[in-house]
């Protein structure tokens, strides 16, 4: 039952799309508060959770691109990465920070989130919550309803807008009160616990941490292409991508800049597609080519001939493969 005596208090969520997500909504909407969430994108964490999450439960949520605002705190995190190449605790306070933007700017009352105090060692303790909360720069307005009991109270709760005794004591790593509350607000279905921040995958996180190494500037499509192929450090200046499926060589031409990278394959043999990002000189060039040739059904003794499409135009370039086994040092 929904009550009706907070008619006209409004809350804006960070979603992740997972159950906490979910219940941490729900549990505030019984109360008759007017929720809506906010999810954000980036090439390493996507909307889509977060747009089931929606559909599900029928809160309304907004979705923002946040790559160009994102990447100045990824490559210096204030307080540093996890195991991988994941910000969490500066990542939330950056996201928190953004949604309070918009909360003060519309005139909503609070934030929340879905967060449970120790499901999370590193990033949900009482101290990384602190942390959040603290540099965002709203602090006090930050609620967490499923571990709200065992938290400081908030302005919300002491200004009476939200109702501190109908929120949850939750902590732990535990999902069996999540699912028994799930079945009690008739939520049968939600997604599987599991991350999905590109950030905490090793593999990755090796191949972004090589970019920040020997790039400045990052394009988002740059980004995109860690995700695909086999990533072959040439030099310090240049880089290529092979594809290793025919899905993932349509999603390198469909990521690459016709402007500055080169794309290559070979001419008459089955085999991958070949991004050089960025300009390339005529060595880097061949020596991609010949890559490409080691990767195909081309035989190993016989020059082939490879069709490069660059900046400048069409070529075609003869070459004799060099073997995956040979280049294996090259791999990022």
């Amino acid at each position: 039952m929904t009550d009706c005596k907070n008619k006209g208090v409004r809350a804006l969520g960070l979603c992740s799309g997972g159950l906490d997500s979910i219940l941490a909504g729900l549990v505030l909407r019984q109360q008759g508060i007017a929720v809506e969430w906010v999810t954000f994108e980036t090439p390493f964490f996507s909307a889509g959770k977060a747009r089931e999450a929606a559909r599900i439960t029928g809160i309304p949520l907004r979705v923002e691109r946040i790559t160009e605002i994102y990447l100045p705190m990824l490559r210096n995190p204030a307080i540093g990465y996890g195991k991988n190449m994941n910000p969490c605790m500066d990542c939330h306070t950056l996201m928190f920070r953004l949604a309070g933007d918009r909360m003060r700017s519309e005139g909503i009352d609070f934030l929340f989130s879905g967060e449970v105090l120790g499901q999370r060692p590193m990033s949900q303790s009482k101290t990384s919550l602190r942390y959040v909360e603290k540099h965002s720069g709203f602090e006090g307005y930050i609620l967490r309803p499923l571990s709200a009991k065992r938290l400081p109270v908030t302005i919300p709760e002491a200004s009476g807008l939200v109702d501190r005794e109908r929120l949850l004591d939750l902590s732990g790593r535990s999902r069996k009160p999540q699912i028994a509350l799930a079945k009690a607000f008739g939520v049968t279905e939600y997604p599987a616990p599991a991350g999905g921040c590109l950030l905490t995958d090793p593999n990755y996180s090796r191949r972004l941490k090589d970019l920040f190494d020997h790039q400045a500037e990052v394009r988002e499509a740059e980004l995109e292409l860690l995700k695909y192929g086999r990533h072959f450090r040439l030099s310090d200046e240049a880089k290529i991508v092979v594809g290793r499926t025919k899905g993932e060589n349509q999603k390198m031409i469909a990521h690459h800049d016709p402007g500055c990278d080169t794309l290559m394959k070979l001419k008459a043999y089955p085999g991958p597609t070949v991004l050089i990002t960025h300009p390339a000189s005529p060595a880097v060039v061949a020596k991609a080519a010949a890559i490409c040739a080691g990767y195909s059904k081309a035989p190993v003794d016989e020059e082939v001939e490879v069709l490069v499409t660059g900046p400048t135009g069409k070529d075609v370039i003869h070459v004799y493969p060099l073997s995956p086994e040979s280049v294996s040092d090259l791999l990022v």
